[in-house]
């Protein structure tokens, strides 16, 4: 079986209303308490893109399929949402994605972090598979 082709590109403003609409499914998907709405989602994106945050956008065939938000920091790339549009997910888009940012995006020898909600077990269960090991457990009260 031939592995999908996928493109990578940096965002621009022409995508954040696609982006707020998935930041705020990654949201859902991943059982976040975070309650902003898409408007306020995509202002946060908009800020976050002004800033120091980096978007890619991942695309099979001319569709967008993924996103990738993440900020360089020192010594560390802090990955700070990973998406797969819901109607692609199990088609290794997640696998690929991930692949091509670290040997196409981001710059080698840096560390890579990325923070999961405990109880998001197949995320837990991704970044495992990645490559990610559990490094902190964060408690709250």
């Amino acid at each position: 079986m031939m592995e999908m082709r996928i493109e990578w590109r940096i965002v621009g403003e022409i995508d954040l209303d696609r982006l707020a609409v998935w930041n705020s499914q990654l949201i859902e998907d991943e059982g976040h308490r975070n309650s902003m709405t898409v408007p306020e989602l995509r202002r946060r994106m908009k800020k976050w893109l002004e800033g120091d945050y980096c978007v890619v956008l991942f695309e099979a065939e001319g569709t967008c399929v993924a996103y990738a938000l993440y900020i360089e920091i020192h010594d560390e790339i802090y990955l700070r949402q990973f998406f797969v549009a819901r109607e692609r997910r199990r088609e290794g888009i997640g696998r690929i994605a991930f692949g091509l940012l670290k040997d196409e995006v981001w710059p080698t020898g840096k560390r890579l972090t990325v923070e999961v909600l405990v109880k998001n077990e197949q995320a837990v269960a991704f970044w495992r598979k990645m490559g990610y090991r559990d490094y902190c457990l964060k408690l709250e009260m």
